[in-house]
This record gives structure tokens, C-alpha cells and sequence, in this order.
């Protein structure tokens, strides 16, 4: 025997082979492929592409997706090529086959889409693995255990088909969790449960609403999300919610709008009272007497809106001058006190000067008049007694200033010392009247020794004196004067 040749390269062996390959070849084409064929292709309807809406359309055409050996792009060349859109996937990392193929670089596709599992097998079949289904708009952060600390399986939320999901089952799941809860929490905010959850419990039992504008203080911290977000079925709805106080509180408002719509100017949230209203911020500010005042006192029945500010409007009634001196009651008073006048006597018409400056006012404003009065010296000064009547009609300020009644400053064409020969009084010269003196009612008391020595000067004038002695002294005159005895 003859060990040097392999027995199947014998004649014998080289036909055996020959007739095995054509009989198998034969069969194959008379039973359409079958022989290599492992199932049904899949017949799903579906978008068409390149004139195919399932694979079963495919028919016997095999090589549409397998390619032969030398082909380097292999059968995910051939998905790509009918499925571009998933081909332009792939370079994206931000989606969900680009995210897919970025951790998983020699995944291909037949390991997520099996076929040939006859025609109503699901096209779609995720082993338990790091799928990233955070690019499905929902990840699987609060969803790591089920109820029964087991890990979830696709199959938990999906079923039997990967591709679909019944939000049912979110129901289903949660009210096992807490009945009570579920229930509430699907007739306030419905049932499309992934319009507001995205497996992050971002508007879970975590969600801090102090990390946003609208902080929950005070009364606000204790409600339910209900109460400021009724009707809410998106994230869109919820983040609508207005934050100013009015819209959710103008129920509340006892004022009944008269006072604006910013609650948060006199209100906080820890409740309705006390409130903080700052009167300082509007254009009548509380000072002295004012900031111990009631609000009811000036915001008669929760009046605010149209309040007077004026003086008068609240204090008429106790107005000790009862309207005569005008209804401006600042131009005198301060909030302080009544009795704090500041009223500027030199803006009227008879300025407080020299003596008339520290004098009460009631000095000249008796009884409380004001308007009206003279100002007139001898309206409050009486002319005195020694001044005989003789300046009748002639005004004080002729002689007197404010400052005191003496040293007058009156003197005239006078040319004697006022105090000469010891006068104490005009009329001690003037008897009648300030145009007519006399000498003799002080010196008649020798009348013959002063003409004897008049006629030895050579004066016969014995009736105007005041030519010859203009100042009162003696030997002042010329002597010699004549005139009428």
C-alpha cells in the first residue's frame, strides 16, 4: 500500500467529491436556497427603501445583504447602504447608534437586529448590557432595581418587542410602589408619563425647587406642587407657572386690586401678617407723629388708592384757628407736634425785627387771628401819656425803631437838646401843639431882670428868643435884634 498519497486526491476520491459538490448544488437550486437558509426573513411593512418595505421582500436575493468574503465592508456595509440614515448616525456620538458604535467600536449590526427568525420575529434584540438609553430621551438612572432589589431587565418595561412601550406600564409598576400616590398624581398631572420624566427624577422626589427662581419659603414650602401648577402636563406647563403673587392670590386680595397687584411690597410668604409695607417708598413719607399711626386711621375701610396727603383733609377737625389762617397747616406745623412751629414770619408782609423777634404769638394774635391784622404800631402800642396827644396821626417809626422806645431818634428842624433845662416831656415847651413853644413857661419866673438885661445888650425882641438862642444857650445872639415887644 502506497502511504505517500492522500486517499481523497485518489481518482476515486476526486469524482466521490465532484459528484457530492454538483448534488448539492442541484438541490440548492431546486429548493430555492433553502439549504442554506436558517429561517424566514422578517415582514414587517415598513418606510420603503429602494423599493422594499420589509426584508421579506428580499425574496431569494441573498446577496442584497451578505456579501461574499472578499468584501471588506462585509454584510453592515450592506445595512448602511440601504439604511443611510442610520449609516449618517455613526459619525454622531450624540445620538443613539453613533453613541452605540462610540462605546462598542466592533459592534455590528446583526448584534442588535437579528434575522431570518421567521416573519413576525422582532428585528430589534438588546442583550442586558451598557445601552445608552439616555439618548432615547429616558435614562435608566432611577430604574438600576425593580421592587424586589432585582436588577431591570429590557423585557421588565418592553415585553417581548424592544422597539415599543406601553406607559401603562409605568402605572403598573408605581402603584405597587404607592397606590395612594400614583393614583393622585395621574388625574392632577395625566397619564403621558414621559412629558415630565426622564428616569433622572429631575421632577421627582429630589427636585429642589430652591435652585430656581421662585424658592419655596414660608407658607409656600408646605404645598403641594398642585396648588401653583393646576392643569400642568408638559415641562413646558410646568415651568409656565407664573411667579408673581397675583396670579395665584388675587382671591386673597381683602384690598380688592385697589392697592396694585405686587403683593410682595407690604406681604412675605410666611403669612398675610404682619405686613411690611415701607410708606417711606411712596410719596407720603411717615415722620414724627405719622409713624405711630395706625393704617386704618388715614386707609379708612382698606381705602389706600386715592388717599389725601394733604394736611388738612385729615386734620380740619383739630384746627385751633377754625380756618382762618388757611388750610396749609405745613406752612406752620411739622409731623412732629403741633405746638413745633416753624412759621417764617419775614416771608409776610411785616417782618420780625429787633424786639418783636422773641415775643409769643399770641402777643399780637390774640384770640388766634391771624389774617386781618393791622400792622400798625399803635394797634398794639398805645400812645404813652407824656406825649400829650401831640403826635396825633403821626406814625412811631418817625421817632421809634423795633429794636427799643428809646433813645428816640425824632428831632426835626429842633435844634435844642431834648433834655434842655430839664424837660421831661415835649410838652413841657410844646403845651398845645408841636408848632407852637414857649420860653417864658420856664424862665417868665424874673421878667423883669431878664428884660432889664436884654435892653442893656441892646435887645428890645423879647418874643422870639430862638433868634437869638437857637440851642438854648445864652449870649448865642447877635444882639441888637428888634421885633415887636
Amino acid at each position: 500500500m502506497n502511504t505517500s498519497r492522500l486517499g481523497c486526491l485518489t481518482p476515486s476520491g476526486l469524482l466521490a467529491a465532484g459528484l457530492t459538490i454538483i448534488v448539492v448544488v442541484v438541490i440548492t437550486l431546486l429548493q430555492g436556497g433553502v439549504l442554506f437558509n436558517p429561517g424566514d426573513l422578517n415582514a414587517k411593512a415598513g418606510d420603503p427603501l429602494g423599493g422594499y418595505t420589509s426584508h421579506a421582500d428580499f425574496g431569494n436575493r441573498c446577496r442584497l445583504c451578505h456579501a461574499p468574503f472578499w468584501d471588506a465592508a462585509g454584510m453592515s456595509g450592506r445595512c448602511e447602504a440601504c439604511h443611510t440614515s442610520i449609516a449618517a448616525q455613526m459619525s454622531d456620538p450624540e445620538t443613539l447608534h453613533g453613541a452605540l458604535f462610540a462605546q462598542s467600536p466592533a459592534l455590528a449590526c446583526r448584534d442588535c437586529h437579528p434575522e431570518h427568525r421567521g416573519p413576525t420575529a422582532p428585528l430589534t434584540e438588546m442583550k442586558n448590557g451598557q445601552f445608552p438609553h439616555e439618548k432615547l430621551g429616558f435614562s435608566l438612572t432611577g430604574h438600576q432595581v425593580n421592587q424586589n432589589g432585582l436588577p431591570f431587565t429590557c423585557q421588565d418595561c418592553h415585553g417581548a418587542d424592544i422597539t415599543t412601550f406601553d406607559q401603562a406600564i409605568c402605572q403598573t409598576c408605581h402603584q405597587q410602589v404607592n397606590a395612594a400616590f400614583t393614583v393622585e398624581h395621574v388625574l392632577t398631572f395625566g397619564n403621558d408619563c414621559l412629558a415630565c420624566h426622564d428616569g433622572r427624577d429631575t421632577y421627582g422626589d429630589d427636585f429642589d425647587h430652591n435652585r430656581f427662581a421662585f424658592q419655596l419659603t414660608g407658607k409656600h414650602a408646605g404645598l403641594p406642587c398642585s396648588a401653583c401648577h393646576a392643569g400642568a402636563r408638559t415641562v413646558a406647563d410646568l415651568r409656565a407657572a407664573p411667579v408673581d403673587c397675583y396670579s395665584c392670590h388675587a382671591g386673597d386680595d381683602p384690598h380688592e386690586g385697589r392697592f396694585g397687584s405686587d403683593c410682595a411690597t407690604c406681604h412675605s410668604p410666611e403669612g398675610w401678617s404682619p405686613a411690611l409695607f415701607d410708606h417711606n417708598l411712596t410719596a407720603f413719607k411717615l415722620e414724627g407723629k405719622h409713624a405711630e399711626v395706625k393704617c386704618e386711621s388715614c386707609h379708612i375701610n382698606n381705602v389706600f388708592k386715592g388717599t389725601p396727603t394733604d394736611c388738612y383733609s385729615c386734620h380740619a377737625q383739630d384746627d385751633a384757628h377754625q380756618g382762618r389762617f388757611g388750610t396749609d397747616c405745613a406752612t406752620c406745623h411739622t409731623p412732629n407736634s403741633w405746638q413745633e412751629v416753624t412759621f417764617d414770619h419775614n416771608l409776610t408782609q411785616f417782618p420780625l425785627t429787633g424786639a418783636h423777634v422773641g415775643l409769643e404769638c399770641t402777643r399780637c394774635h390774640v384770640n388766634n387771628v391771624f389774617s386781618g391784622l393791622s400792622t400798625a404800631c399803635e394797634s398794639c402800642h398805645a400812645e404813652p401819656a407824656f406825649h400829650a396827644g401831640l403826635f396825633v396821626g403821626t406814625s412811631c417809626s418817625t421817632c421809634h425803631n423795633t429794636s427799643a422806645w428809646r433813645p428816640a431818634t425824632f428831632n426835626g428842624p429842633h435844634t435844642f437838646p431834648l433834655a434842655h433845662g430839664g424837660a421831661t416831656s415835649c410838652a413841657t415847651c410844646h403845651p398845645n401843639t408841636l408848632t407852637q413853644y414857649t420860653c417864658y413857661g420856664c424862665h417868665e419866673h424874673d421878667p423883669a431882670k431878664i428884660r432889664s438885661k436884654h435892653l442893656e445888650e441892646g435887645i428890645t425882641n423879647f418874643t422870639n428868643c430862638v433868634s437869638c438862642h437857637p440851642t438854648g444857650q445864652e449870649h448865642e445872639g447877635g444882639g441888637g435884634g428888634g421885633g415887636d415887644d
